[in-house]
């Protein structure tokens, strides 16, 4: 999911989309319970999302989980298996792969009555993709024609204020030109950036941001910034996947064991992300209401290159000297209780072979070994400063706990002690705000959840240069031209072995360092029923019971 930055061509991929595995290692959720309470409302753990929630400005999971709940697109992803499926979409017909023409479902509105029409999307997209508007998903639209007209990616003054690609024909369709061929662009749609947007959002774009209006199952009520979010549900909603509770209370926290300890203590009805510090225990405290199911997200640590200190000849072998300094499968087995797997590649097992996860392309990088590391860091020129802080958010995701590990397992390998420390900042928000002004000078936590199961999101918006994601702002030309070969390609196979020749590229520089993949994690209450992950890690809270 990451202003205003010129995006080249970093859109989607030309492969396609696959099945996401949400089964495995745990109890995937309980189905019992009955029909619960269609009016008892749940509540839940959550962050304050970075930005204000305009559907193309969030970039982030915290955000993007309010947006799942009040929006609905042409496509929605399923929440079992992760496969791109019609929501308001009625027919995206092609004969080219190039031009599209979308036909919008009749009898969708949103929540403040207005139509859901073709010009709903369009109008969206057209202010996403705009430079002025400054949104940071605006390379989603990166492939429709006039995007370097709306957003030039160098530098210039934008010449057009919409996308000459986009055309309204009529109430419920319209048409896409993109600049060249993609045939799974489809598959893309579901992603929140191109959700339909009210014309009360341009009208009153102040007041619609105090209290956003979507068309999904959900409507907020209320929210309080470091308090909580009232969503309710949307007696309305026409779509297929209705709220089967009254509501979701998602209460901010900065430390996920205190809402560990609200769970236990009945405070609270369901955790997204159990604490490390209470995996050794969180089966018997809660049994079968313990869920811990794969996903597509990896844990990286990201670098700087913003910073002369790493993107300087030799820095590459420090970050690789740094990646064998560090024992990941002690890490994941002690910390994390073996709910991480040691990342060997930069995706996620959840692709599968065929969908381009490459296992062990990462080799003996990411292999353990002190006198591998103690050399490599030598020959690199050492540690810039004598030591490295790694930064990170320390309000969610137990991020102290491995972070520290981390650290002391790079001080270990290159007997020093003091030459890893953390960096703690007190809140996601000010972590991403930090990282958006370019103000790390070390390595810094970098995870990535899967906005749709392809091998192009995991590599294209983190490291193809100024992509909206490229949080260090790295750059290779080799990268780029790989990747985008792999987006003009209409053969799915030479389209994925394209982007698994350019991760190689990504190996080959350490552009970042893989650390694991991650699996989802929650707990909840004994009044909750139907709880279940999906593929993103999220909540489905739809389908959660109450009672």
């Amino acid at each position: 999911m990451r202003g205003a930055t010129h995006a080249r061509r970093a859109a989607c991929a030309a492969a396609v989309a696959l099945a996401a595995t949400a089964c495995g290692g745990g109890d995937s959720g309980s189905d019992s319970g009955g029909s619960g309470d269609g009016s008892a409302v749940l509540s839940s753990s959550w962050g304050d999302p970075q930005n204000p929630l305009e559907p193309a400005n969030t970039n982030e999971v915290q955000g993007g989980k309010v947006l799942d709940m009040i929006f609905r697109s042409l496509k929605k992803y399923n929440p079992e298996t992760g496969k791109a499926e019609d929501m308001l979409a009625e027919k995206i017909d092609t004969s080219d792969s190039q031009n599209f023409t979308i036909t919008v479902k009749d009898g969708w509105t949103f929540s403040n009555g207005e139509k859901v029409t073709a010009q709903s999307f369009v109008d969206a997209w057209n202010y996403g993709a705009s430079l002025k508007n400054n949104q940071k998903n605006a390379y989603f639209f990166g492939y429709i024609d006039g995007y370097d007209k709306t957003h030039p990616d160098d530098g210039s003054k934008q010449t057009a204020d919409t996308l000459s690609g986009l055309k309204v024909t009529g109430p419920r369709t319209f048409t896409v030109k993109l600049n060249q061929k993609f045939s799974t662009f489809p598959d893309t749609l579901g992603y929140p950036a191109y959700a339909p947007l009210p014309q009360a959002f341009f009208k009153d774009h102040a007041g619609w941001l105090k209290k956003p209006v979507g068309n999904g199952p959900y409507t907020i009520d209320s929210y309080t910034k470091g308090s909580q979010m009232a969503l309710k549900k949307w007696d309305g909603y026409n779509g297929p996947d209705k709220a089967q509770n009254g509501g979701v209370t998602l209460k901010v926290y900065t430390d996920n064991n205190t809402a560990y300890t609200d769970l236990m203590a009945g405070n609270l009805d369901l955790v997204d992300d159990v604490p490390a510090a209470q995996l050794k225990n969180v089966k018997s405290d809660l049994g079968g209401r313990y869920i811990n199911t794969p996903a597509g997200i990896i844990q990286t640590l990201a670098f700087p290159f913003y910073d002369k200190n790493w993107n300087k000849a030799g820095s590459e072998k420090v970050r690789t000297g740094l990646s064998r300094a560090i024992n990941r499968a002690q890490i994941t087995e002690t910390i994390f209780q073996k709910t991480r797997t040691p990342a060997t590649d930069w995706t996620s097992p959840v692709l599968g072979k065929e969908g381009g996860f490459q296992d062990g392309l990462c080799g003996d990088a990411c292999d353990y070994d002190p006198a591998a590391a103690k050399k490599l860091i030598k020959e690199g020129g050492g540690l810039p400063g004598g030591q490295i802080k790694i930064t990170y958010n320390a309000d969610t995701g137990s991020h102290k706990q491995w972070i520290d590990a981390v650290c002391n397992s790079i001080n270990n390998a290159l007997d020093n002690d003091k030459a890893c420390v953390g960096n703690p900042v007190g809140t996601f928000a000010d972590f991403r705000s930090q990282i958006t002004a370019k103000k790390m000078s070390g390595p810094f936590r970098a995870g990535w959840q899967m906005d749709y199961p392809l091998i192009q999101n995991f590599l294209q918006p983190l490291y193809y240069t100024n992509a909206s994601s490229n949080d260090g702002k790295w750059s290779n030309k080799d990268f780029d031209k790989l990747v985008n070969e792999a987006n003009a390609e209409t053969d799915t196979t030479k389209a994925i072995e394209k982007f698994q020749a350019a991760e190689k590229v990504v190996r080959d520089n350490m552009a970042a360092i893989p650390l694991w993949y991650q699996n989802g994690s929650a707990g909840y209450s004994e009044r909750l029923s139907n709880v279940k992950l999906n593929p993103f890690s999220v909540p489905v809270y739809n389908e959660i019971k109450v009672g």
